[in-house]
């Protein structure tokens, strides 16, 4: 079949019209994030919600995505125009189904596996559909696939490159089956699979009936125009900020092993209605699983230029045009494809975006928040039953920054997290873990004229005989910064109580091995203050 190279546009569609196709878009792509939370096999995607869904034109620029993850779905705007480049429009037929795991391509780490679906009208491909999940298990050295001491990229799991695993509709059970022989758990992957099918077959399907409503054309002029007023917002909301060229840094703890704290560090320049943001001057890139894509820096930013500047602009492929994303290869945030990456998918990504939140003080100061649990405070249990392996993946919120006009929330997720914790009811019962405890970490939060928000506790007690632990965490030596004078917020924590009393301290990066009765506490990181507090505020502090 012969791939139109482009579609014929009809006359320009006026605003009323292009705000019903805008909705139209997004209520597709909330809808795929339904079908997978409805229909995976994983509590990761149907209970936490560690998934994403997004719609590209046919060139692979983002259109329209769920409320899923941010960090997901700024790395879907690059996803799809990666994988063109290696797999050419002309190999894609109706029917397709294309899965990629790859970081270089477009991506971040390997458990976030995208699924992508060419969608087709009268011959013609005019979008894509991309389903986003992050499996429990993609094989590795450890349960959960987060290798601690990992050294190269191999160590972390199954790679797989652009593949087609549908053809015409009809899964390729030999590809199938290569995959499932080498993650554990294979049985709750494919369910996962099937999910993510299916949600990519119902955005297909809501598209046609878009295109047999309007005609495909009219539903590409309708992307270029999502495209141009979405670029015009962001440069109206990079016009807001004063010209200049503004300089921040945060700190990871550690290089992933057991290095001293590593600099993430952002020059952001604006003139006029453009913005640079240079991020040559970070590290080089690290031996231990931290290291990053510039991928995830465009990710960064673009999730800071929303949230401070342009909160309504659609997430398209035009709010980047005013935006330059600069990286040095080799380095921590662009790291050589051979270097492990798992954990800096969700925590370098957040020191970027801190950097980036400091580097705004002189100029967004009042909008700013004070740091935060910028940490998704991972602890992995990979527990061996009849059934061979399962894996809890389990986040955990801290304290919010607090702001200019108020105190930090407890118990929240900030910047590029929107990943659920598990239930316990489902963990005591999928699992052979029992949650002891649960309960919030009063005190946590740094002092200030509006104090920090406190984390939480956790405490998970064994009832298997044999559970690997996983810990990826950040925030555990470089505390929550405070603002304006405020304090910083307590560290992140957690700690093994073995069945005879002896404890030890769990490292922010680790891998060990526990039995029957043994419990592993979490105890998250306070949020940081902000303002010097007055005598009023420093006594009602002291009555809490």
């Amino acid at each position: 079949m012969t791939v139109a190279k482009t579609l014929i546009p009809p006359a320009a569609i006026d605003p009323v019209s292009l705000e019903v196709i805008r909705n139209a878009l997004t209520a597709i792509a909330e809808e795929m994030s339904m079908v997978v939370m409805r229909a995976a096999r994983s509590p990761l995607l149907r209970e936490a919600g560690d998934h994403s869904s997004a719609l590209t034109d046919s060139a692979g620029f983002l259109v329209a995505q769920g409320a899923d993850v941010p960090v997901h779905l700024g790395v879907l705007s690059f996803t799809v125009r990666e994988f063109l480049a290696r797999v050419p429009a002309e190999r894609l037929m109706p029917g397709d189904v294309w899965i990629v795991n790859l970081p270089e391509v477009g991506g971040n780490h390997l458990p976030d596996v995208k699924l992508i679906r060419p969608v087709f009208r009268d011959g013609v491909l005019y979008a894509f559909a991309v389903s986003l999940a992050h499996w429990a298990d993609v094989g590795g050295a450890m349960p959960g696939s987060y290798f601690a001491d990992a050294r190269d990229a191999w160590a972390e799991g199954l790679r797989i490159p652009p593949t087609r695993l549908v053809a015409d509709d009809a899964m390729d059970e030999e590809k199938l089956a290569l995959i499932l022989a080498n993650v554990r758990g294979p049985q709750e992957r494919k369910g996962d699979i099937l999910a993510q099918i299916s949600a990519t077959m119902v955005a297909a399907r809501r598209l046609d009936e878009l295109a047999a409503k309007h005609g495909a054309a009219w539903i590409g002029t309708a992307f270029a125009s999502i495209h141009d007023r979405a670029e015009r917002q962001m440069a109206e909301a990079i016009g807001a900020i004063p010209n200049g060229v503004y300089a921040g840094e945060d700190w990871m703890d550690d290089d992933g092993h057991d290095g001293p704290p590593v600099p993430i560090r952002v020059t952001v320049t604006i003139r006029d209605a453009t913005a640079t943001f240079d991020f040559s001057a970070c590290a080089d890139a690290v031996s231990g699983p931290i290291n990053t894509t510039k991928f995830i820096a465009g990710a960064a930013v673009f999730y800071v230029m929303k949230a401070l500047y342009g909160p309504d602009i659609q997430p398209s492929g035009g709010c980047y045009r005013p935006l330059d994303v600069v990286t040095r290869q080799g380095s921590i945030a662009d790291a050589p494809y051979d270097r492990p990456v798992v954990g800096g998918n969700h925590e370098t990504c957040q020191r970027m975006a801190d950097a980036i939140f400091n580097a705004l003080i002189p100029v967004a100061a009042a909008k700013l928040s004070a740091g935060g649990p910028t940490t998704a405070g991972l602890v992995i249990f990979g527990s061996r039953t009849d059934l061979g392996w399962s894996t809890l993946y389990e986040v955990h919120p801290g304290g919010e920054g607090a702001r200019i006009d108020r105190h930090g929330m407890a118990s929240s997720r900030v910047h590029l997290a929107n990943v659920m914790n598990t239930p316990a009811e489902v963990i005591e019962a999928e699992y052979p873990i029992i949650v002891a405890y649960q309960k919030i970490r009063r005190g946590s939060g740094g002092a200030g004229r509006h104090k920090g928000g406190d984390g939480i506790v956790r405490g998970y007690k064994m009832s298997g005989d044999e559970t690997t632990v996983t810990t990826m965490f950040e925030r555990a030596v470089v505390p929550p910064y405070g603002l304006a004078g405020g304090e910083a917020g307590a560290v992140f924590g957690a700690r093994l109580v073995r069945a005879d009393g002896s404890e030890t301290a769990l490292r922010g990066k680790q891998n060990i091995r526990i039995g029957k009765g043994d419990l592993v506490e979490v105890t998250s990181c306070g949020g940081g203050g902000y303002g010097i507090p007055d005598e009023a505020t420093e006594s009602s502090l002291a009555a809490e």
